[in-house]
């Protein structure tokens, strides 16, 4: 077991790991269960597959029906939720501290005795689907699966996590199950907790209550493919213009993710960067622009995302162009620098004060490091991030000729009736 100052980490024989933080002061509890099981290790037959059976965790066990999952913590304050990303699937909760065991029994039912009954797979299909057409209705969102695709065209990657339509109406109870069998295992699960939070107590539940099948099989999901970049523009029956530009970005264990979150705050992490102060203040091409670093196990994403009007997008783009050949040209001064570094340790700790915030950072830390970074840690990293180092990242990682172009537009014929209209 692992021990330093509130955080506590146990891998059991079977491979299952329960990583807790205390934090004195506090009231209540968040917990997660953490599946290192997303989109990603989907094949094309069973993309949203993950994201269904997050779903469906919530439609009632043999113990509890939908409802008393919904009471058994709502009716002390707390809350209960669930997501599914590329990579992991997380079941969690916020809850006063003395409801903290309630929780995790909760928890552990819906993760192992789930009923899935066809008859609400059915009803559920129709859910997911509304929510898949409700994506599909957010020109942003269309834009930033586009841009997936294009930045990993072929691999698990590129998919949607909510899978198409066709698939989800092809799911059927014996297929979620196998695909449970297949993923959720010792092995690929963690059990993250911060607050009021005693480790040992966790650890007793969990060796008590969460028992699960060994692993069947390898999961998915192999090597990314070489970039291809390039600009992709599609039409669409809307109004405004929507594009990304970027890149492959660092994976979470790299030793230069804090120069990528000090170079990505720098040039569009909020109203006083770059991207924002140079393209919506200055020039007045979009009226939303921000950028963003996702990073995964083995890879990542860089991009910024704005909206334009149609006849600026070109504008735009250059505008992008021009403020990363700048960054890779010139650098940034030291006071830039050092100003961006404190706007960025004043964001982490501002949200780590929140234990949900610290609860989800034990996770992402468990899966993708295997280790704990303290927030002195993270400070002291972020701390050594020089002026050279951005300079020397940006030109290794934002080369326009590694950049990708995803546009979505309003289609030419809509394009022309609003210059006609305008005119008249």
């Amino acid at each position: 077991m692992a021990r330093v100052s509130g955080y506590q980490r146990t891998a059991l024989p079977g491979g299952l790991r329960v990583v807790t933080e205390r934090m004195p002061g506090v009231r209540s509890a968040a917990l997660g269960i953490w599946v290192t099981v997303g989109s990603r290790h989907e094949t094309a037959d069973e993309n949203g597959t993950s994201h269904f059976i997050e779903h469906m965790a919530f439609k009632g066990t043999a113990a509890r029906s939908a409802l008393d999952i919904a009471r058994t913590i709502e009716c002390g304050g707390g809350m209960i939720n669930a997501f599914t990303g590329k990579e992991l699937t997380c079941f969690h909760v916020h809850v006063l501290d003395e409801k903290l065991p309630e929780a995790f029994d909760l928890l552990a039912d819906i993760l192992r005795n789930s009923l899935f009954d066809p008859a609400e797979i059915e009803k559920e299909k129709r859910v997911v689907l509304d929510e898949i057409r409700d994506h599909e209705d957010m020109p942003d969102d269309v834009a930033h699966e586009f841009f997936m695709k294009s930045l990993f065209h072929a691999h698990s990657l590129s998919r949607p996590i909510l899978g198409t339509p066709d698939n989800v109406r092809s799911f059927s109870r014996e297929q979620l199950l196998k695909f449970i069998g297949a993923h959720y295992t010792p092995t690929r699960i963690v059990v993250t907790a911060a607050g009021n939070v005693r480790h040992a107590r966790l650890l007793a539940q969990v060796e008590r209550s969460l028992h699960l099948p060994p692993a069947k099989r390898m999961p998915a999901g192999g090597r990314v493919s070489a970039l291809r970049p390039g600009v992709e523009r599609h039409q669409r029956p809307i109004q405004q213009a929507h594009m990304l530009i970027g890149t492959r970005g660092l994976p979470y264990a790299h030793r230069d993710r804090f120069t990528l979150s000090v170079l990505n705050t720098l040039l569009g992490g909020g109203m006083s960067s770059r991207f924002f102060q140079n393209i919506r203040e200055k020039h007045g091409v979009a009226y939303a622009i921000y950028s963003f670093a996702e990073m995964m196990r083995d890879t990542g994403v860089w991009a910024t995302y704005l909206a334009t009007d149609p006849e600026r997008v070109d504008r735009a783009r250059d505008l992008v162009l021009e403020e990363l050949k700048s960054l890779r040209d010139r650098g940034a001064s030291a006071n830039e620098v050092e100003g961006v570094k404190t706007q960025l340790k004043g964001n982490i700790m501002l949200g780590l004060e929140n234990v949900s915030s610290r609860m989800m950072r034990l996770g992402r830390m468990e899966v993708y490091l295997r280790r704990f970074s303290s927030l002195d840690d993270v400070i002291r990293h972020i701390d050594r991030v020089t002026p050279r180092a951005v300079q020397t990242l940006a030109n290794r990682l934002l080369d326009e000729r590694k950049l990708i172009t995803t546009i979505v537009e309003p289609e030419k014929t809509k394009r022309r009736a609003v210059r006609k209209s305008v005119r008249s």
